[in-house]
């Protein structure tokens, strides 16, 4: 008798570079959730410091996990690896300096299960530290991010992105111009206002504020 492996609800793609203490924050975020139907795939984009050493030994004692290495080609192209080892009908993402209150992959699956026509849920985003960052219209302007879609908060049928081709592979951005790309495909998308999604602004090398003091 052959037996059908079942695929996970969701992928979450992890992508870091050195963090590898800041990282185990969103990883113990990851591991606390109340919905346990997922994988995740840590993307390493050429990190110098022990990301890979606490990335091995987590694989080795969850087989949920996975790892991943490449050299440093910035977040767009890191979540596109995630993307191509992600096995889950759900493919979200979790920042490295970020992290997810107990029940966010639970509210998620539960809109997700019951609107099944959903191509891409996102929203939700609690944010700590400075709510405003670069316009990307107008760099020299800043936006407050309730103005912005934050990919961290997205969940996207894991088939719908190949109609997109994943991120683009540009330094700042990537997740506004890639929602642009999904409603010129005409996704079917939706917005919850369900805050478990921490959004962290005020770390050393958070992007935006990398971005800033350019």
């Amino acid at each position: 008798m052959f037996y059908k492996e079942t695929i996970p609800f969701f992928s979450v793609i992890i992508t870091t570079f050195n963090r590898a203490i800041l990282i185990q924050r969103a990883i113990n975020s990851l591991i606390a959730q109340i919905e346990n139907d997922w994988e995740a795939i840590i993307v390493d984009d050429g990190s110098t410091d022990n990301t890979n050493t606490y990335a091995y030994d987590l694989c080795l004692r969850d087989k949920r996990f996975t790892y991943f290495y490449q050299t440093n080609q910035g977040t767009g192209k890191a979540r596109n690896s995630g993307i191509s080892l992600a096995s889950g009908a759900y493919i979200t993402f979790l920042d490295s300096d970020d992290e997810f209150l107990p029940d966010h992959l639970n509210t998620r699956k539960n809109i997700l299960s019951k609107n099944e026509e959903i191509d891409l849920l996102w929203g939700g985003a609690e944010i700590i530290g400075y709510p405003y960052v670069p316009d990307i219209n107008n760099p020299k302007a800043k936006i407050h991010l309730n103005e912005c879609v934050i990919g961290g908060t997205f969940f996207i049928k894991r088939e719908k992105i190949k109609e997109i081709g994943g991120f683009p592979p540009i330094k700042f951005g990537d997740d506004t111009k890639f929602f642009q790309f999904a409603i010129d495909k005409g996704f079917k998308i939706y917005k919850t206002n369900i805050n478990t999604y921490r959004y962290f602004t005020n770390g050393d090398d958070s992007l935006c504020k990398k971005y800033f003091e350019k």
